[in-house]
């Protein structure tokens, strides 16, 4: 028997994406305390040399680049024998008010967030197929199932990945594969950081900007999962514990927030309209 195959009897393998910080960060922690051999993986060579520091397996992973994934994957099957758990939890956010958001912004979130996922689903899927067993976890979003104003092309990316999720789990169950989406609410994270950085929230400072009376509500949608957040640690010990279950849940959803949203979607149309308006101050539009 080869070393990599008596690992993988005494250890079940996870791969996760997107472990720089975060989220990503913190499920890491709690896989590899619950006693999985964890492969973390980064798109940066300082997170990657990060993470390796911490003591952990890495693989260098850009997940819009095909042949990232593809040595990505081979190079953990080669050394650990099989994948029994993904979890695609990298992503790019974007905010702003989609009549002003460059196209540009809006492919790249779509391309990130929904066809890259999908990508690396498809690159585990042979090798768990072929075992007859395994699980994909999706990292969606709450606002992919009620959206608000100024976080539409995020939304769209994250409810995209909730329905694509279902129709895998359906397609790759004959396959022994599980499929679980996750519908994170407020979780301590970059998502506002680096949203508001690659959105350029400036060009809704210029009075030009049909937006510019509502400029500060925007940069408020950026950074409002960061406001009192669940902490990335405690989402993380939760998840795990759902995920290993023999029998995880489709859908989970966790943070802070996810109990008000879910009313809040089951409101008429006309009623959300009004709630979000008002809260955004979009009232301030058009005079």
């Amino acid at each position: 028997m080869s070393e990599h195959e008596t690992e993988h009897i005494n250890k079940r393998v996870v791969l996760v994406t997107g472990c720089s910080s975060g989220i990503g960060r913190a499920l890491i922690d709690a896989f590899k305390a619950r006693g999985l051999r964890v492969f973390a993986s980064a798109r940066r060579r300082e997170s990657i040399d990060a993470l390796q520091e911490a003591g952990f397996e890495t693989v260098q992973l850009d997940i819009t680049d095909p042949v990232s994934i593809k040595n990505a994957v081979n190079k953990i099957v080669n050394e650990a024998g099989c994948i029994d758990y993904l979890v695609n939890n990298a992503g790019h956010s974007v905010f702003g008010p989609l009549a002003e958001m460059p196209l540009d912004a809006v492919r790249k979130v779509l391309e990130t967030n929904l066809v890259s996922q999908l990508a690396v689903c498809q690159a585990v899927v042979p090798e768990m197929a072929k075992r007859g067993s395994g699980c994909i976890v999706n990292i969606g979003s709450v606002v992919g199932f009620v959206t608000t104003p100024f976080v539409g092309a995020y939304s769209a990316s994250k409810s995209g990945l909730h329905i694509l999720s279902e129709a895998l789990r359906m397609e790759v169950a004959p396959f022994g594969i599980k499929v679980v989406v996750v519908q994170p609410g407020a979780v301590r994270s970059e998502v506002g950081a680096t949203g508001t950085q690659h959105s350029e929230l400036s060009r809704y400072e210029e009075p030009d900007s049909l937006y510019y009376p509502v400029r500060e509500q925007i940069k408020k949608r950026a950074m409002a999962s960061q406001d009192k957040p669940t902490p990335a640690e405690d989402f993380a010990k939760q998840l795990v514990a759902k995920v290993l279950q023999a029998d995880p849940p489709k859908t989970i959803r966790l943070g802070r927030g996810v109990g008000f949203l879910k009313i809040v979607s089951l409101l008429p149309a006309s009623w959300r309209d009004k709630i979000f308006s008002q809260h955004f101050k979009l009232d301030l539009l058009g005079r």
